[in-house]
């Protein structure tokens, strides 16, 4: 037996010498057809104990074509069977002194790398730092966390994004040297132009935050951007993450941030998506992004309130309810009408001064409609009551303090 694995593993290694890239890639197909699964152990019985000079000629021949990418997925799929084999370090060893890991990153970015090679050298990298805390400092170290990143903002496929996203995780897991640097990174991720890539990296960041256990300031301003997203799954995982960072030290900044998004700026309003503007583009029934982050905001604040006492405080504090009622004003977006008017109402139900100085604004049949179909009633109010509302002069702080004095 062991003379006739001799045998063959001697025609490989020759006709793999000799071979052309077809020759190559037929060996290739037919190791990683036979070899899935083996522990190092069986590689090398299999190979008659010519596994590294395999492995050898693998790694050679990628980082010489890695560039022209023949046969790239086969290339990367025949090596993560030596790194992903039980019992089989002295493989991954092997491929760390010759710089595969920079080779592997450094596919990550190419242009011209297809998706499938690009989620092959992920699951590679996978396989590197599934082997323990020292192999993920390794490829931090490489700047693996921006390669990585960088890819999954770039891709376009959605399994080659839900790779990097993993990797990203494992990164930041066991792995207290980099878990910081891999939470920036994830902040980084918000504001590219996937959507998909954004929603990624807000449901890992809920992961990683708890991780890192400190909030970054950073984070505020791109998450409460996402609220402008007319994606609604990257609007989700947003709120979740912002219900989650009410347990941090950022939660009153980022409770300022949601309220003043309640009532837009001028140059807000006066700025238009550029998509919104192309002729060449189809016809959109789109609102503005500042009033989906309106109606986001509104929405996300009436969770916020219904969740903690002292959170709803703190809004009525920042003259939320004020901002409330602009948004409730809004006749060019209904959902913010509907969002602000709904998480209005309930903070009039459990605060007296609330009630008081919205019945106040609004006047008495206003005030009557709202409180009887807060969810409805933008279907029945007139632009005057409108205009009211926007113009609204609310400020529960000066009233308390007037009240105190």
């Amino acid at each position: 037996m062991a003379s006739s694995n001799y045998s063959a593993a001697s025609t490989i290694l020759r006709e793999w010498d000799k071979g052309s890239k077809t020759t190559r890639a037929k060996i290739l197909a037919d190791f990683i057809d036979k070899n899935q699964s083996k522990t190092g152990p069986e590689l090398e019985s299999d190979l008659s104990q010519a596994a590294s000079l395999f492995l050898t000629r693998l790694t050679a021949w990628l980082r010489l074509t890695y560039m022209i990418g023949p046969c790239l997925s086969l290339q990367l799929q025949a090596i993560s069977i030596f790194l992903s084999a039980s019992s089989g370090h002295r493989f991954l060893a092997e491929f760390l002194e010759v710089g595969g890991v920079l080779t592997v990153l450094q596919i990550l970015g190419l242009k011209q790398a297809k998706e499938e090679d690009k989620a092959e050298a992920l699951k590679l990298l996978m396989s590197v730092a599934a082997a323990g805390r020292k192999y993920k400092e390794l490829i931090c170290e490489s700047y693996g966390i921006r390669a990585v990143a960088e890819c999954l903002a770039r891709s376009k496929s959605e399994v080659t994004q839900e790779h990097a996203r993993v990797m990203l995780q494992t990164l930041a897991q066991g792995n207290p040297k980099y878990q910081v640097q891999v939470y920036k990174g994830l902040i980084a991720l918000l504001p590219c132009s996937s959507p998909k890539a954004q929603q990624m990296a807000v449901q890992t960041l809920r992961i990683v935050q708890k991780i890192v256990g400190q909030a970054n300031t950073n984070i505020i301003e791109p998450l409460v951007t996402l609220l402008k997203s007319y994606h609604l799954e990257v609007q989700f995982e947003a709120m979740k993450l912002i219900k989650d960072l009410m347990e941090y030290s950022v939660q009153d900044d980022l409770l300022k941030s949601l309220v003043s998004s309640l009532v837009p700026s001028k140059e807000e309003l006066l700025h238009r998506p550029e998509i919104l503007d192309d002729p060449s583009a189809p016809e959109l029934k789109r609102p503005l992004p500042v009033f989906v982050q309106q109606a986001s905001a509104a929405k996300v604040i009436g969770v916020l309130a219904k969740d903690s006492q002292s959170v709803a405080e703190k809004l009525i504090y920042l003259r939320c309810t004020h901002s409330l009622m602009v948004a409730m004003g809004n006749e060019d977006y209904a959902d913010s009408q509907r969002q602000a008017s709904m998480a209005l109402q309930h903070l009039a139900t459990v605060f007296p001064i609330v009630d008081e100085n919205v019945r106040e604004s609004m006047g008495d049949q206003l005030y009557q409609m709202f409180m009887s179909n807060p969810e409805g009633i933008y279907m029945s109010m007139t632009s005057v009551q409108a205009d009211v509302l926007r113009s609204n002069k609310c400020n529960i702080p000066a009233f308390v303090d007037a009240a105190k004095s």
